[in-house]
């Protein structure tokens, strides 16, 4: 069917610390199972109730899965997007069974920690404890280079210049 979307994306909590396995290849695969969950008050009763969805996903990206056994434990928040695949096995009884995940593939996909490290151990990067790195350069102060509007030598290190908020695209 031209035109169809299989993209799957969740906003949840880790049910277990990831486990780590090796392909033949040698690459490595990595399966979580997050819990997303859903609150909403009774009407007849006013009760607050609570419905808790759990899933299964599949690292086969190199990347994701080092990042993935390097850092998440059971109870992170964490942000997945993928794709669903279904697949079929055979279980010991011999009866066929059907098992939908939530596919990270090597070229699609993403994981992102969302949360600090909630266990309080520190890590040796250091680089999930501490808040989020700011992307864009500050804007005002500091040794950001800025672009001067008016007057001046113009470029990068004009001074008391600001960038334009209107972009033309």
């Amino acid at each position: 069917m031209a035109g169809s979307v299989n993209k799957v994306i969740l906003i949840g909590n880790l049910g277990k610390d990831p486990e780590v396995r090796n392909a033949q290849t040698g690459t490595k695969i990595v399966n979580l199972t997050v819990a997303t969950s859903e609150t909403w008050n009774d009407r007849n009763s006013g009760e607050k109730r609570e419905r808790t969805e759990w899933h299964r996903v599949v690292i086969f990206n190199e990347r994701v899965a080092d990042v993935a056994e390097r850092f998440l434990r059971k109870g992170r928040k964490v942000y997945i997007e993928g794709q669903l695949q279904t697949r079929k096995w055979t279980d010991q009884s011999g009866q066929e069974r059907f098992t939908t995940e939530v596919v990270i593939d090597r070229f699609r996909g993403d994981l992102v920690l969302i949360d600090s490290n909630r266990g309080g151990e520190s890590d040796a990067g250091g680089g999930y404890d501490s808040p989020p790195r700011q992307l864009n350069a500050p804007r005002g102060g500091g040794n950001a280079p800025s672009r001067g509007g008016s007057g001046g030598s113009g470029g990068w290190d004009a001074p008391g210049g600001d960038l334009d908020d209107e972009i033309p695209f």
